[in-house]
């Protein structure tokens, strides 16, 4: 089961479309974009987000990616569709059924830091354990525990003032996972940031994803920051997903010219796995020729699928020759050479064809 799921979601706003109003079929609801002048901000979105998954959703200012996330928390109701969060229906709580949920399941953090200006680093990253009624020792331990989490150390007596932008988002970070929230959506965190504060701020956000495996919804409008932070990106355009991929999928086979212009300045290098470039083995190797590549790439290098190429290309560069690409059984699946690297960074993305890309959300 995914953690959370949307299905044929709309937000469209206008006259005939009722808060909530769930009678409207998705046809009709295009009908009422296109023919009588209202706007679909979120237009029949469908997407699964694994356990443990971070899920990027991406696009130009005005694109639907906000509407969306606020959609998926009822912070915005929709018009239309389903939002499922471990299998049941968002749509269907009562608010106070919502509002515990939001308590104890969600954590949220926005562009704006959001710090109470008159509360301490540790009494805001406490306040949603106050909401909850936890008792104040318990919840300031708890808040501690956060705190160092996100390397803010010795400032628990700091007021918002007293702190750097990269420090007051790193408050709001802590505050929202005080909670131990399952599911954690993040709307542009780090835009408001410096250039070298907001490379700092992914790098630790991505450290802390390692450590506690949070299933993420995370706003952008930064291709390079979705390609650094994603498991998979959604792309949306004027309220409708284009394309959902890999990283790697959504440079290399680009489902329009839309998705190709996003791409066409990404540093090949930076992105390609092993596993996206090597020839594979033959699929029918019979067990004695694999057993005998085994032995013979022991004393040569070996990398694992996930190995990023810029780390692979200065070893080809020294050793020559070839690589092996190992899965999670340390089996060689394919092999890598400089003849391979040159071709992968040589290839020009692929743009799908419609039919290609008919699948790419459910």
């Amino acid at each position: 089961m995914f953690k959370i799921s949307c299905r044929h979601l709309w937000k469209v706003y206008g006259a005939q479309t009722a808060k909530g109003n769930s009678r409207h079929t998705s046809a009709q609801l295009e009908q009422l974009v296109r023919h009588q002048g209202h706007i679909g901000a979120v237009q029949d979105v469908s997407f699964d987000v694994d356990c443990g998954e971070i899920f990027v959703i991406m696009g130009l200012s005005g694109s639907g990616k906000s509407t969306v996330v606020r959609c998926l928390s009822r912070l915005i109701e929709p018009t239309a569709g389903e939002v499922l969060f471990d299998g049941q229906d968002l749509l269907r709580f009562s608010n106070q059924a919502l509002i515990k949920l939001r308590r104890h399941k969600m954590g949220m953090v926005f562009q704006g830091f959001g710090l109470l200006p008159h509360l301490s680093v540790l009494q805001n990253v406490a306040f949603p354990l106050r909401v909850q009624g936890v008792a104040r020792r318990t919840r300031e331990a708890r808040a501690q525990e956060v705190i160092a989490l996100v390397g803010l150390e010795g400032r628990e007596e700091a007021f918002p003032r007293q702190l750097s932008g990269g420090q007051q988002q790193r408050v709001g970070i802590a505050r929202s996972l005080a909670i131990e929230p399952d599911l954690w959506f993040l709307d542009e965190p780090f835009s408001a940031l410096d250039p070298l504060i907001r490379s700092q701020m992914q790098d630790e956000f991505l450290h802390l994803q390692q450590k506690l495996r949070k299933t993420i919804v995370f706003i952008t409008h930064d291709f390079l920051e979705a390609l650094k932070l994603a498991d998979r990106i959604a792309i949306m355009k004027e309220g409708r997903i284009v394309q959902i991929g890999t990283p790697a999928e959504i440079v290399l086979q680009p489902a329009d010219s839309y998705v190709a212009e996003f791409t066409r300045d990404v540093p090949r290098t930076s992105l390609l796995q092993a596993g996206d470039c090597m020839d594979p083995l033959p699929r029918n190797t019979p067990a004695g020729p694999v057993a005998t590549l085994a032995t013979s790439a022991a004393g040569g290098l070996r990398v694992p699928m996930q190995t990023p190429l810029r780390r692979i290309i200065p070893e080809l560069a020294t050793l020559g020759g070839a690589c092996w690409v190992v899965d999670n059984e340390d089996r060689p699946v394919g092999s890598i050479t400089c003849e391979t690297v040159v071709r992968a960074l040589a290839d020009a993305p692929r743009v799908q064809s419609p039919a290609q890309n008919a699948g790419h959300a459910p």
